[in-house]
């Protein structure tokens, strides 16, 4: 078949640069960032803090800040992320052209397997059946993570008492299309969870010469015979920003991923 998603372009010149929907694009962001799917968490978090806003994302339908601060002595950038990788590709691609070099994600997941829920996971590589991910590397069934990142989380996590599990991931574009046979396929390919946005923003921070890790907690779950929502984990959204920026503490303090930032 002639699928265009497979038209993949190895052109590094954008004709759209990133920066383009930015305000205050003449001000450096961190090199360590932040992002969230965490909604009023995150905004409370800086919000308390005072964090200024370093920059903005203006998009048709609504404006994402970056925040920056310091977090245990570190300088930190922060962003709330829209749902769904297209989105959120625009709102990180913003980052890394003001700077940002390594990128700690933060978010939830549904669960494939019996995972509890809260339960803290680390995706080592994600299933790219999303878009995205096929503008920025060529063809292929999966994308790593970053394994400094993944590790960065892992002693985060370890730091707060709490365990942070490998995984794989499966990166979907379509919720309402988990059928029963997809989710036994990925199940079968050794996919414990599902998220929305992972694929995708590995993808953009490899081409970009960036790195990227993300912490999942386990909200809803596939893993019996109907989707339970368990309270979307939203218990655990505090404890996992917490471990998100003590993860980007620990990176600040080592080599970035883009030898011209």
């Amino acid at each position: 078949m002639d699928v265009p998603i497979l038209e993949y372009d190895p052109d590094a010149v954008d004709l759209i640069r990133p920066g383009l929907l930015t305000r205050l694009a003449g001000d450096r962001l961190p090199r360590v960032g932040v992002v969230t799917f965490l909604g009023d968490i995150s905004r409370g978090w800086v919000k308390q803090r005072r964090w200024p806003v370093g920059s903005i994302v203006d998009m048709v339908t609504s404006t994402f800040p970056i925040w920056k601060g310091t977090y245990e002595t570190a300088e930190i950038a922060l962003a709330e992320l829209p749902v769904g990788a297209p989105a959120a590709a625009i709102v990180v691609e913003q980052m890394l052209a003001l700077g940002v070099d390594t990128l700690v994600a933060v978010g939830s997941c549904g669960a494939l397997e019996p995972v509890e829920m809260g339960e803290f996971l680390l995706p080592v590589r994600a299933l790219r059946d999303e878009g995205t991910s096929y503008h920025y590397l060529p063809p292929a069934r999966w994308v790593e993570t970053d394994a400094a990142v993944r590790e960065a989380c892992r002693s985060a996590l370890e730091g707060r008492g709490l365990k942070g599990t490998d995984c794989n991931t499966w990166t979907t574009d379509a919720f309402y299309r988990e059928t029963a046979g997809l989710v036994a396929k990925r199940r079968a390919e050794g996919c414990a969870v599902v998220d929305m946005e992972c694929a995708a923003l590995s993808a953009i921070a490899a081409l970009r010469g960036a790195r990227y890790g993300q912490i999942l907690y386990s909200a809803d779950t596939l893993a019996g015979d109907e989707h339970d929502v368990r309270g979307w984990g939203h218990a655990t959204r505090g404890t996992a920003l917490l471990a998100a920026l003590d993860a980007a503490a620990l990176l600040s303090r080592t080599p970035g991923g883009r030898a011209d930032v």
